[in-house]
C-alpha cells in the first residue's frame, strides 16, 4: 500500500521513524476500519435464543472501535502522513480473516468473531516494540488493544461452558 512521504513529523521524532510509524498505524486503521465493518454485519445478521444480547453488545463495540479508526487516523496526520481510509486501501492492506457468515445464530457468530479478536489482537501485540521510539503511538495502540481484549472476553463469555472451556477451541 503507498503512502505519502511526511514532509513534516511531530517535534523530536524523526522523519524516517515517523514514516514508520505511519506505515504501521495505517496498518492498524485498516483493521479497525475492517472490524467495524465486520461488527455491524454481525449486527444485522444475528438471529437465534441470543439475538437480543448479541445484537446489542455490538453496537457499543463498533462505537469504540470507529474511535480507535478516528485515533489512528488523526495520528497519522499529525505526524505528517495521509491517512487512508477508502475501502481500497482497506482491501489492500487487509489481515484479518475474510468474515464468511452472513445469518446465522448468536454463537456461530461469536465463534467467528473470536477468530477475528484473536489476529487483531495478536497483529496489534506485534507492533508494540516496533513503536518504542514513539511512545505516543505506542499506548495509542496499547490502550485500544486492552479494550479489544475486553470485548473480546465478552464474546468469550458467551461461548464459554460452565467447566470454563470454549467448545469453538
Amino acid at each position: 500500500m503507498a503512502t505519502a512521504k511526511s514532509k513534516y513529523t511531530v517535534p523530536g521524532l524523526d522523519k524516517g521513524t515517523s514514516e514508520k510509524v505511519i506505515e504501521i498505524l495505517q496498518g492498524r486503521l485498516a483493521a479497525y476500519n475492517d472490524l467495524q465493518l465486520t461488527l455491524k454485519h454481525v449486527h444485522w445478521n444475528v438471529v437465534g435464543p441470543n439475538f437480543i444480547s448479541v445484537h446489542e453488545m455490538i453496537d457499543p463495540q463498533v462505537d469504540q472501535v470507529r474511535l480507535y479508526a478516528d485515533e489512528a487516523a488523526e495520528r497519522i496526520a499529525a505526524l505528517g502522513g495521509a491517512p487512508l481510509g477508502t475501502v481500497g486501501s482497506i482491501v489492500a492492506a487487509r489481515t484479518l480473516p475474510e468474515y464468511s457468515l452472513t445469518r446465522n445464530t448468536a454463537m456461530a457468530h461469536l465463534a467467528a468473531l473470536d477468530e477475528v479478536y484473536t489476529k487483531l489482537i495478536s497483529d496489534n501485540r506485534e507492533v508494540f516494540e516496533a513503536l518504542e521510539d514513539d511512545l505516543v503511538s505506542q499506548d495509542l495502540l496499547i490502550s485500544a488493544t486492552g479494550e479489544l481484549e475486553k470485548f473480546q472476553w465478552f464474546i468469550r463469555a458467551h461461548l464459554e461452558n460452565v467447566g470454563g472451556q470454549i467448545p469453538t477451541h
